[in-house]
């Protein structure tokens, strides 16, 4: 009896080569996944932004004036310019727009913003810059929102994407006169995190921010108003 226990107790031990293996194979899948996580935390960090603070070029296409997305209200002097991003991954600068001048009708919620930045660097405007936008909370008063898109849930935006920002942004500061310490993220208003990957890699805010200087540094005294 005692051999047939022994005997049984063998089979079911697992050999040493196959633990071995196993955790051999569980180290690799840490450090695949290690290195995605780097790649994707180190996709915002984008190098040589070569953009300036010139108007962009920019599809103007206002909301009708309605209490959900354009009041009509007119804003006390502009302070800061604001940094969201949709958490609506794939969607585009159009789905975006035509989803806040569809809530004059649903009247599902109240939201919108300034300018929306596509997927492929485009930028509508939705509502003027003298307006209010149902965007940053206590600060629709005195700021111009930038409602960003992105490809996916990491909130990460795209070159395209990130290069019209940098340059919208720049171009707005030069406007009303505000420096990068006036760009903020939605996050500093109501601590939502928003735009996500801003808040969740400070890097890269730092470095949005830092790109966004050089572009108005780029364009020096060679910079006129735009109306």
């Amino acid at each position: 009896m005692r051999r047939r226990k022994i005997k049984r107790y063998r089979k079911k031990k697992i050999p040493k080569k196959m633990i071995c293996t196993g955790i051999g194979i569980l180290l690799i899948l840490m450090i695949i996944l290690g290195i995605r996580a780097i790649r994707v935390q180190n996709r915002g960090l984008y190098k040589n932004i070569k953009v300036d603070a010139s108007k962009p070029e920019i599809d103007v296409q206002l909301l009708d004036i309605n209490e959900y997305s354009r009041p009509g209200i007119e804003s006390e002097k502009i302070k800061g310019i604001v940094i969201h991003y949709t958490a609506n991954p794939g969607s585009t600068a159009q789905n975006n727009r035509d989803y806040f001048q569809s809530l004059k009708d649903t009247h599902a919620t109240s939201v919108s913003s300034h300018f929306v930045v596509g997927l492929d660097g485009e930028i509508v405007q939705c509502i003027p810059t003298w307006e209010y936008a149902y965007a940053s909370n206590s600060r629709n008063k005195d700021t111009v929102s930038i409602e960003c898109c992105h490809e996916d849930e990491s909130g990460v935006f795209n070159e395209e994407t990130y290069k019209s920002m940098v340059q919208l942004t720049a171009w707005l500061c030069k406007k009303f006169e505000l420096t990068e310490k006036d760009v903020i993220r939605h996050y500093d208003v109501t601590e939502k995190n928003c735009p996500k990957y801003f808040v969740e890699n400070e890097e890269a805010w730092k470095q949005f921010r830092k790109d966004v200087r050089k572009a108005m540094d780029r364009s020096g005294k060679k910079w006129k108003e735009e109306k």
